[in-house]
């Protein structure tokens, strides 16, 4: 069977990024967000979703506003597979302006089966959005939601770099933001098991009376041996 959510939300980020690293199918240096994407509930624990993503415009006025943005991506939410984590990009000129989400949204979130939101802005309502355990991953938080209008919903986005396509499934938690990719049934749970594996005993080692860099040389020597 294909990884589980709940098999995900038992794993940090580090740990599954070490594992999908093991599989060798994608490059060490993609598939996640970079450190200005932040984690602003840590205490919620582990995020794990499939994306619905939206462009959106905040403070330029290059389109009419209105509801029907609003309408069309809720639409997709509710026929997304759950859970759901809404991704949002910023096409405006003026990112540092721009809030994505506040109390009412997370609010039509939660209740069509999301768990979280990326942005690659800010959002606001922290205090209210933290009391529905709703999660967030953004840049930080700002007041005003200004012109905000979804410009275009169920497209490939990028937030600070990293692509995310639509239904891809998303991980975060405290230690940041990451792509899960898609593997044959089993692998990811197997080399996550392994990257456990191979760090308990190198942290049994270095805790260990018989610790010394000369037995750690060794150690790593017969590992690479085979």
């Amino acid at each position: 069977m294909a990884t589980s959510i709940e098999f995900l939300k038992s794993v940090d980020t580090p740990t599954l990024s070490n594992a999908i690293e093991l599989l060798g199918v994608r490059p060490r240096s993609a598939g996640f967000a970079p450190l200005q994407v932040r984690c602003l509930f840590p205490e919620l624990g582990r995020m794990a979703g499939y994306a619905v993503t939206a462009q959106v415009e905040t403070v330029t006025q290059t389109g009419a506003g209105g509801p029907q943005g609003h309408v069309e991506l809720y639409r997709l939410l509710e026929a997304s597979p759950k859970p759901a984590v809404i991704v949002l990009q910023e096409i405006g000129g003026f990112g540092d302006y721009a809030a994505h989400c506040g109390e009412v949204m997370a609010t039509f979130f939660t209740r069509l089966g999301a768990v979280g939101l990326v942005s690659d802005c800010a959002v606001r309502d922290l205090a209210e959005v933290r009391a529905l355990g709703f999660h967030l991953f953004a840049r930080g938080a700002c007041a005003s939601h200004a012109y905000f209008r979804i410009v275009r919903a169920g497209v490939p986005v990028t937030v600070c770099g990293l692509p995310v396509r639509p239904g891809e499934l998303l991980h975060g938690d405290e230690n940041g933001l990451i792509a899960v990719p898609e593997t044959e049934p089993g692998r990811l749970e197997e080399a996550v098991e392994e990257i456990r594996r191979s760090e308990r005993k190198i942290m049994d080692f270095v805790r260990s009376e018989d610790f010394s860099l000369d037995g750690y040389e060794a150690m790593i020597r017969r590992s690479y041996s085979g």
